[in-house]
């Protein structure tokens, strides 16, 4: 068995539901670069200046781990076969927040995959991330075969639909990588036409500074710092959102498989605005410490609370949302 197939097996066994390798070539990180100097060209990426420094470390492994030649792309799945309590006084969370941070749920296995790649092959160097390195992962997950980037710009595998969680494990092996997935999107537009503040101003390309996911995570201003019609739009949104997930046709027949970790806790599942608008410090530290959710920290929460409140209020008594003075 080669060094490659043993690879992939370990993966397996550690749990991971899909994993691929892709060979580091250069024209594709030309390529890569491209794309993103033109999409923060267009300021898509708002206020997340972090993106805009140094480019090319994102776009090419070898700036980040010196003689890169292979990507072992993993992804977990966290569909748990769940669905969100809808009505009256409930927000809405993304459902890769309903459980457990899956940095650590997905980072401790991708530590022991390091690991098993480490012993396999001594002399190798390796580094790993989820999430949150200069890795374009998506791109590098459909070069290794997990599945293709959507019009919606995030990955969408043809076995587990809208719902798998990346990771990627970059290596100074040359090992054998697996054929890059194909675009099966056709002519679908769903998830285009279901974005609610019509982020997806174009097939593949979201201006984040509209995107609902990142208002409520990654935004870090006052609600009236965000555009009067895109507060009404964000309706009872209050941490990410999977509208352009949900109508995937793909996610009809995906397998719902996610490990407990991802098993939504009842706050996340079914999150009271009244209730999580009483939140202090304390309690949000508490409720949230083992959850994505506290990237937005207790402020931003409170003011999408706030921000879905208002929505709720609207359409029930036909009042303003927020004013500018508000």
């Amino acid at each position: 068995m080669s060094l490659s197939a043993v690879i992939r097996q370990e993966a397996i066994a550690l749990g991971f539901d899909a994993v691929g390798i892709s060979s580091v070539a250069q024209s594709h990180s030309t390529t890569l670069l491209d794309r993103l100097e033109e999409w923060l060209a267009r300021r898509y990426h708002g206020t997340m200046a972090w993106l805009a420094r140094d480019p090319s470390r994102r776009a090419d492994p070898t700036v980040v781990l010196p003689n890169c030649r292979s990507i072992v792309s993993v992804g977990l799945n966290y569909d748990t076969g769940h669905r969100a309590t809808e009505g009256p006084g409930f927000g809405r969370i993304a459902r890769y927040a309903w459980g457990r941070d899956y940095h650590r749920t997905l980072g401790d296995r991708l530590t022991l995959l390091e690991n098993r790649i480490k012993a396999l092959a001594p002399t190798a160097a390796t580094r790993t991330y989820v999430d949150t390195g200069p890795v374009m992962e998506k791109a590098w997950a459909q070069q290794a075969g997990l599945g293709w980037i959507g019009k919606h710009s995030n990955l969408v595998s043809a076995q587990y639909g809208s719902w798998l969680l990346l990771g990627e494990v970059l290596t100074t092996l040359e090992l054998t990588p697996d054929e890059p997935a194909t675009d099966l999107c056709g002519n679908c537009r769903l998830c285009i036409q279901a974005c609610p503040t019509g982020a997806i101003v174009e097939p593949y390309v979201v201006d984040a500074r509209r995107c609902i996911s990142y208002l409520t995570i990654e935004f870090r201003g006052a609600a009236d710092m965000i555009e009067h019609e895109i507060r009404q739009q964000m309706g009872n949104h209050i941490f990410g959102c999977d509208d352009c997930l949900d109508v995937c046709p793909y996610n009809l027949q995906a397998e719902e498989k996610a490990v407990t970790a991802f098993s939504p806790a009842p706050l996340s599942l079914a999150p009271r605005l009244s209730e999580l608008a009483e939140l202090t410090d304390e309690t949000f530290t508490e409720r949230f410490r083992d959850s994505p959710i506290r990237r937005t920290k207790r402020d931003g929460l409170l003011r999408n609370v706030t921000i879905a409140q208002h929505n709720e209020t609207r359409h029930t008594k036909n009042s303003p949302l927020l004013s500018p003075a508000e």
